[in-house]
């Protein structure tokens, strides 16, 4: 991570309003979160600011958002952070931010869905909706979306990583996983829209279930296994079958493979970021951790049941 040397508080923010945006320098500003690439706070009861703080990659990332998520919120069935305005680097602060819509609820990493068949339902709607053929001239994923093999060394080192620190208790369970998601047919089908990044902090919950969608900079095409994963790390136990049969298209016995592949890859990832934050390290986040440990034991367990077709 490479935090921004500018300090981001409530008054920089409205500095930043009254500049660009004086209609809104008015409303109240509160912090909202602070996550992996941005910044986010609240403005009035309707509206956010995110303002890049921690990676380079952020500035090109909510452009993307910029370009892009406009035209395809309006058919999502949950809500999403809509762009509202674009805006340029100046004196105050010399890279882009952007004004989008406020989507309430809770990052599932805080509150999980609890209830199975609603969120089961929910999340499988969302994805179907998403998953449509993307335009030419789409975004390509930053090792998201395109093949899994292109992630071994990643997952090797993760692998690695967690086995070091003593997180794992049966490696070679999560390594059998990987290799049979690898082993599975490539997706041969259109490249479709993709979210890119369904982990729980990026997921809202209300009431047990899920209620909003936010953090679209990895918004590219490709193969849907690699949303599809969010299954996995998403839902409570027992609603990963019900959720694949209310998704659309029907993912295959090989697309189910691959997600469950992206998701190891997933739960991986969680696992150190949430370390990381219980050791006080910079960019750890410890509400990482237990949803990541549980999504990576039912991988593991559902690997060890042979079921037809797979």
């Amino acid at each position: 991570m490479t935090h921004t040397e500018i300090e981001i508080t409530a008054e920089l923010v409205r500095d930043l309003l009254r500049d660009q945006h004086p209609d809104l320098a008015g409303l109240p500003v509160t912090l909202g979160a602070r996550g992996w690439d941005n910044q986010l706070w609240r403005v009035g009861e309707d509206l956010a600011v995110r303002l890049p703080w921690a990676t380079l990659s952020a500035d090109e990332l909510l452009r993307k958002e910029h370009a892009w998520l406009p035209a395809l919120a309006p058919h999502l069935p949950l809500p999403v952070p809509v762009p509202q305005r674009l805006s340029e680097p100046s004196e105050r602060f010399p890279r882009p931010w952007i004004v989008t819509t406020w989507v309430p609820g809770t990052p599932a990493d805080r509150a999980p869905a609890t209830r199975a068949a609603e969120a089961a339902d929910t999340l499988a709607a969302f994805l179907t909706a998403l998953h449509r053929p993307a335009p030419e001239g789409a975004p390509a994923g930053r090792g998201r979306g395109g093949s899994l093999g292109d992630s071994a060394e990643g997952f090797a080192g993760q692998l690695a990583s967690a086995v070091e620190l003593g997180l794992l208790p049966d490696p070679d369970a999560v390594r059998a996983v990987w290799e049979d998601a690898v082993a599975a047919p490539e997706w041969e089908g259109p490249a479709l829209w993709l979210h890119g990044d369904l982990h729980p902090a990026n997921v809202l919950t209300d009431d047990g279930t899920f209620c909003g969608v936010i953090d679209f900079g990895d918004l590219c095409a490709g193969d849907p296994a690699c949303d599809l994963a969010a299954g996995w790390i998403l839902l409570p136990d027992g609603a990963i079958d019900r959720f694949y049969d209310a998704c659309l298209p029907t993912a295959d016995s090989a697309t189910r493979r691959r997600a469950r592949g992206w998701a190891v890859l997933r739960a991986l990832s969680g696992i150190l970021i949430g370390e990381a934050g219980v050791r006080g390290r910079p960019g750890g986040k410890p509400s990482w951790g237990p949803p990541a440990r549980t999504s990576l034991g039912r991988l593991i367990a559902d690997g060890r049941v042979v079921r037809p077709g797979f």
